[in-house]
């Protein structure tokens, strides 16, 4: 019997509508990246397992998909690991590459190996899909592709104001109205890790407040106390909790909370800059928001934390995100160079761009004319006039087999192509071309130039 084909969860095929409105959106996205000033890199698709583990927390680690060695992968294989059936130990004897989890990482493995041939400040930005072993549902995947725009070598807040103007540009060229640009800062989170006795459970304090608008208060309250973060901490985390207004009255709440930490007020200072900057520029489509509870669970940021969300009539999670690295590349060798950047999700925007109609009718450009084919001699003559269209910009094809005129027409018909040519041997006596409108049904007899001026 015939194996059923089958594709692993969490993956997808892409027809050619579907790829086309992809292209749509990654050519807006590169676009806007390259009016900005960013260059394209690339990187493999996996990379050797101690590049990506322990960059992403407990939780972004399991979620890496893991790499068997070549071979027989079990020959050095840790026997006490594989004896105490400890995932862990043997893990990492039997694997040495992982696929990568994001494209952050790899992108300061990139800066620290090729950094004689880099001049700095290094804007890149990198479009290739990365990997998660996550529990697929709508809008989230186990491949998927990043769109990420990065400054490396720059310690200036004019690197985040840029970026939001980036995330403003490319959504309202995408016609995407009314998204709304979620900011904080992971400088603040310290200060209220302070404030409340955690500094210690920093860590454990961001991811759990990360998850505020997936699981609820009461939830991230009881995941912090199984943290261990005090009960009498917690209750100072209140206000944050409700926390309402404008970005200014935000602000304003922040330095009451915070005024016993230094840290904290680093934090605030950095974000009046940013909002007062954006006040002044403006925004096209996008609104700027102060969200205290945003923290993005990742570890290695250390100032502004981003994240978009879709307009508010779309059920969708964050559409992109990013914020600002001040050390990552140390830990391959570079201390002491800041970055800051910010990633589209592709899928989810295709996603939101599809509920809510928005790609373009010409966004899937067909195939504009199908001559019909009679025969070899036929043939031969249309493909000099397909030749001469294509020099023209005009998609045009052959149909490659003799068939009956009924199933060519159907064909066309079919994969909705507004015109047919058909050849026979007057049309080749007379260097003519009957055209035919599948639309309208109007046929009429053209010259070649009279066919590329129709078709143009």
């Amino acid at each position: 019997m015939a194996q059923k084909p089958s594709i692993p969860k969490g993956t997808r095929d892409f027809n050619p509508e579907q790829v086309a409105k992809r292209n749509y959106i990654f050519n807006t996205i590169r676009s806007a990246f390259e009016t900005f000033g960013f260059q394209p890199i690339e990187t493999p698709s996996f990379e050797n397992s101690d590049t990506l583990m322990g960059k992403y927390g407990d939780e972004g680690d399991r979620l890496i998909f893991k790499i068997l060695n070549s071979g027989d992968y079990l020959a050095k294989a840790n026997e006490d690991a594989y004896n105490e059936k400890d995932s862990n130990k043997l893990t990492n004897s039997i694997s040495e590459k992982a696929l990568r989890y994001d494209l952050t990482v790899p992108f300061a493995r990139y800066v620290v190996q090729h950094q004689n041939e880099i001049e700095f400040p290094f804007k890149r930005y990198q479009i290739q899909p990365v990997w998660r072993a996550d529990r697929p549902q709508k809008g989230r995947f186990r491949e998927f592709y990043q769109c990420d725009a990065d400054v490396v070598g720059s310690k200036s807040l004019w690197q985040e104001v840029e970026f939001i103007q980036l995330y403003d540009t490319v959504f309202t060229a995408l016609k995407l109205e009314d998204v709304t640009i979620k900011i904080n800062n992971r400088k603040i989170l310290s200060g209220i890790a302070e404030v409340i006795g955690a500094s210690d459970k920093l860590i454990d304090f961001t991811v759990a407040l990360d998850k505020l608008d997936k699981i609820g208060e009461e939830k991230v309250k009881e995941e912090m106390l199984s943290k261990d973060i005090p009960q009498s901490g917690i209750d100072k985390l209140a206000p944050l909790f409700t926390l309402s207004g404008s970005f200014e009255s935000q602000i304003e709440s922040l330095k009451g909370i915070l005024n016993t930490s230094e840290e904290g007020k680093k934090g605030i200072e950095e974000l009046e800059f940013i909002n007062n900057a954006i006040s002044q520029l403006g925004l096209t489509t996008a609104t700027l928001q102060l969200d205290v509870t945003l923290a993005r669970g990742l570890n290695y940021y250390t100032g502004a934390i981003f994240e978009v969300s879709a307009p508010k009539e779309v059920q969708m999670g964050s559409i992109g995100g990013g914020g600002r690295y001040d050390d990552l590349t140390s830990i391959f060798g570079r201390p002491d160079t800041s970055g800051v950047g910010i990633s589209f999700g592709l899928d989810r925007i295709y996603l939101v761009l599809e509920e809510l109609g928005l790609f373009p009718e010409t966004v899937n450009k067909n195939v504009e004319v199908l001559f019909i084919n009679f025969g070899d001699k036929e043939a031969l003559f249309s493909l000099k006039a397909i030749k001469q269209l294509r020099l023209q910009g005009i998609n045009a094809e052959l149909y490659p087999d003799a068939a009956k005129m009924k199933k060519q027409m159907n064909h066309a018909n079919k994969r909705n192509i507004p015109f047919v040519v058909l050849v026979g041997e007057e049309e080749i006596n007379s260097s003519t071309y009957a055209l035919k409108n599948m639309i309208s049904g109007e046929q009429n007899k053209v010259s070649l130039e009279g066919l590329i001026n129709h078709l143009k």
